[in-house]
């Protein structure tokens, strides 16, 4: 298992490995053979950024039987997805803002993020397996009464791409299986989600195959899993934490 993460630091940027409580500086692109430099910092000494740019996040809807079953559903035969607006992105431990435009509730989506490291177009899934990179943490922030408020027309990307709504990190973590990962969201050290990956329909490889038969994937993209049971709202003020261990705590506060 490795973790990666990009910071800041006097100023720059920077690409490294989390060993304990440094960082092993790298230079180079991430998912191009990247290079240790031979120096470390220390991880309380730098700002963490988000851990990859995206050229877009694909997000998934009705991906875990639980919730599928609980909203009375139908099981998906395919994915639904939506993307992610890019503008939404945030790092761990910066704040998540409700817009100005909007007064309604905003809530938490605990969710496993699947990091794609190479090209990637109408693949097969031993060849999307391959494809991926690593896994992070992310809370799908969503402004949820504008989800459905028109009822000709879900709105997806916009509920879900307001600045500060695409929260992810702080790290990507690699040679895990995710079919063995739990997922917990803690809102003000109360626990609200906790549930396996191995619930999810169509799980990392399949679902990076199917997506890819329409949408090519770079490198550095990243797959939203969806959510499953016990997502809720926050209050202005309230921390919120989505935990997946072996792959990361991402810590943010909502205002």
């Amino acid at each position: 298992m490795t973790q990666w993460l990009r910071y800041q630091h006097q100023g720059r940027d920077g690409l490294g490995q989390v060993q304990g409580d440094l960082i092993a500086v790298y230079s180079g692109d991430l998912f191009n053979q990247p290079k240790a430099t031979g120096e470390t910092l220390k991880l309380s000494e730098v700002t963490i950024d988000i851990p990859c740019t995206p050229s877009k996040m694909v997000a998934m809807v009705d991906n875990f039987y639980a919730l599928v079953t609980k909203l009375e559903h139908a099981v998906p035969a395919e994915p639904l997805y939506f993307l992610k607006g890019n503008n939404s992105f945030l790092a761990a431990n910066q704040v998540i803002r409700t817009p100005k435009s909007y007064a309604g509730k905003v809530v938490y989506e605990g969710e496993l993020g699947i990091v794609i490291g190479k090209s990637c177009y109408q693949v097969s899934e031993q060849e999307a397996s391959n494809a991926i990179f690593g896994y992070t943490c992310i809370n799908d922030v969503t402004a949820i009464e504008i989800l459905n408020r028109d009822p000709g027309y879900a709105q997806w990307t916009r509920s879900k791409s307001f600045n500060t709504f695409g929260v992810f990190g702080p790290y990507i973590t690699t040679d895990v299986d995710p079919s063995k990962l739990h997922i917990k969201t803690i809102l003000n050290d109360q626990e609200r989600q906790n549930y396996p990956i191995a619930d999810m329909i169509f799980p990392p490889a399949k679902l990076v195959s199917l997506i890819s038969q329409d949408v090519p994937l770079l490198p550095g993209d990243i797959i939203a899993c969806g959510t499953s049971v016990g997502v809720g709202s926050m209050k202005p003020g309230s921390n919120v934490s989505i935990i997946i261990d072996g792959v990361g705590r991402l810590d943010n506060r909502f205002e």
